[in-house]
């Protein structure tokens, strides 16, 4: 005890040096623990997610953009296709395709262009307001909600993905009319709008003022221009439409559920043709690949990790032995006053007992916090 005491004052009374030894072996010990416990969350977040999406239709090209765009709205996304591939899908009969805009975001969100099928085969349910009902309305994920404070009643404007592509791309205010309960997945960090409401944002669809009006003197006078509208209203929804043909309208992705294992096994047959620019991919087999070479590259940080944790304990071994150095004349003083050479062993045993232990409360700490946080982390990670 004795020993204890005046390890704790001496460690008090140099408490810069004490602290940074602290933090030091607290890292050593936390870092190694909080990796594997990201990763392993990472896995399970991205292999269930990607379990439960049983085919993606896209472009013919990186099966992984593919996916990566179509199941965690990620930046890189593969080049869009058209909805004649979701009509091929619907003719078919072997299959429900769920449709996906994500060309636009918003204050960081992505915004997701798809249909009501979508709540439904995520199993989405709302903490507050009602389900998307007419064109220009969007419902926020429960993380985009609380980052930016919105609820039912607020809007949000869309932003193009690109600032220098502005042909036909106009900010549309979305009417917020609902909020998403939590999930830990990447929904919670999207905008979801009916996928009629991207085109309007891509300038596929628009509405205008009358080309014509009358006055009160019943003279009928041609406007100059035409003046499209940033705002969705009651007053101006019904002058919304849209130019061309349907079946070209863009789309980033489909989501595609086949009805039976046979079904899908139909359609997986049915693409493929290598000069079919549109391609079809099961994700649990893409992201199963990606999560083999994410463990690879996790074993060479740990052979990193032990490295560096080698060096980092010699380097808190330096300055101990540096500090027990400085203090040799107060350890003559001792050896004179009658302390043996076991005492002040016991003294140097006791700092470092003092300093271990300080630096295991800290790292249990940091993996506790690490662990009760997990799925928040891990979705915020993919997010990125």
């Amino acid at each position: 005890m004795n020993a204890l005491f005046l390890a704790f004052a001496h460690l008090r009374w140099t408490w810069a040096r004490s602290l940074i030894l602290t933090l030091v072996g607290a890292m050593i010990l936390a870092v190694p623990l909080v990796t594997q416990t990201l990763l392993r969350g990472s896995e399970d977040a991205l292999t269930r997610r990607a379990e439960a999406t049983p085919l993606v239709l896209g472009a013919r090209g990186s099966q992984l953009d593919l996916v990566m765009g179509a199941v965690y709205f990620s930046e890189d996304r593969s080049q869009p296709i058209t909805r004649a591939a979701e009509d091929a899908v619907w003719d078919s009969g072997l299959a429900l395709p769920i449709p996906l805009n994500t060309a636009f975001q918003t204050n960081g969100a992505r915004i997701v262009g798809t249909s009501l099928d979508y709540f439904d085969f995520r199993g989405l349910t709302l903490a507050k307001g009602r389900q998307l009902a007419i064109l220009g309305e969007a419902v926020l994920g429960a993380g985009v909600a609380e980052r930016l404070a919105l609820g039912p009643g607020d809007t949000v404007v869309s932003a193009p993905e690109n600032l220098f592509d502005l042909d036909g791309v106009y900010p549309l205010e979305l009417q917020i009319t609902g909020v998403l309960d939590a999930t830990g997945t990447p929904d919670d960090e999207a905008v979801f709008t009916d996928v009629k409401t991207s085109w309007v944002i891509a300038g596929i669809g628009h509405g205008h003022d009358d080309v014509v009006t009358a006055d009160a003197e019943g003279n009928i006078t041609a406007n100059a221009a035409i003046t499209e509208f940033q705002r969705i209203t009651p007053e101006n929804i019904d002058s919304f439409h849209f130019h061309g043909d349907a079946a070209d309208y863009p789309l980033s992705a489909v989501i595609v559920a086949p009805y039976d294992t046979r079904s899908g096994t139909i359609l997986r047959g049915r693409y493929l043709d290598p000069e079919n620019p549109v391609q079809i991919t099961d994700p649990s087999k893409i992201i199963a690949g990606l999560v083999d070479r994410i463990f690879r590259i996790a074993a060479l940080l740990d052979a990193v990790t032990v490295i560096i944790g080698i060096a980092a304990l010699g380097a808190i071994g330096l300055s101990l032995f540096l500090a027990w150095s400085l203090r040799a004349p107060e350890m003559m003083t001792a050896r004179r006053l009658g302390a043996g050479r076991f005492t002040i062993l016991r003294l140097a045993c006791a700092e470092i007992v003092i300093l271990l232990g300080c630096a295991v409360v800290l790292a249990a700490a940091i993996v506790f916090a690490v662990n009760e946080n997990g799925t928040a982390l891990v979705a915020w990670l993919l997010a990125l």
